[in-house]
């Protein structure tokens, strides 16, 4: 982009403004404001002639290499307006590398390639470095005990004495005394008794002997 003598004038008193303020005239902010739109209206121009020449590129490249010639030319024209080759116009130039203008493009392009590698490496080490470390909360770094339970059942007498030493303090419940064992179901049947499974004997009683006969003599 190349400013003419009055815009350079009307850029000179700009800069001049921004560096040592002070109070403009009317016609210096006019001059300002029309040397701005004259800048947005050659920035928007130049996308758009950028935008056509990227689409005349992409032409010439999928005809190749019948269109070598005009090819090479596109995209020199096109480095110098700011385009960055892809992985496609590398295959190209690769492929046409005999051509000694194609070979020097193709020594350009990987230069512009490997600076925009080193680039887009820098800018993601440096959102690393950047980025926040993680903080882990307050609640997971400690853990605290919960009221309730047995242990809190049993601190809380004690600090209700602490908290009140007037109070007595309360004996401890008695236990109650454990209940018998409930008794097994009863027999339907009476158990016999040892005497009743096996009955004593009653004693024989003696033999009575025959009365004795006298033999008649």
């Amino acid at each position: 982009m190349v400013f003419g003598a009055e815009e350079l004038r009307v850029l000179r008193r700009a800069l001049a403004l921004a560096l040592h303020p002070s109070p403009a005239s009317a016609e210096d902010v006019q001059d300002c404001l029309r040397l701005a739109e004259s800048l947005d209206e050659a920035t928007r121009e130049g996308a758009r002639l950028r935008a056509f020449l990227v689409a005349d590129l992409a032409r010439y490249r999928a005809a190749l290499p019948g269109t070598a010639a005009g090819y090479l030319t596109l995209l020199e024209e096109a480095l110098g307006a700011g385009y960055r080759p892809h992985s496609d116009d590398l295959a190209a130039l690769r492929a046409l590398r005999g051509n000694p203008i194609a070979a020097a493009l193709l020594d350009r392009c990987l230069v512009l390639a490997e600076r925009d590698v080193r680039a887009r490496l820098a800018g993601a080490t440096a959102a690393g470095r950047a980025a926040p470390a993680p903080t882990v909360p307050a609640s997971r770094t400690r853990l605290l005990a919960l009221p309730g339970g047995l242990s809190g059942a049993a601190q809380a007498p004690a600090e209700q004495d602490a908290k009140d030493p007037t109070k007595p303090a309360e004996k401890p419940a008695e236990r109650p005394a454990p209940k018998p064992a409930p008794a097994g179901p009863k027999p339907s049947r009476p158990i016999p008794t040892p005497g009743e499974v096996f009955p004593r004997r009653k004693p024989t009683p003696p033999a009575t002997s025959p009365p004795q006969q006298l033999a008649a003599g």
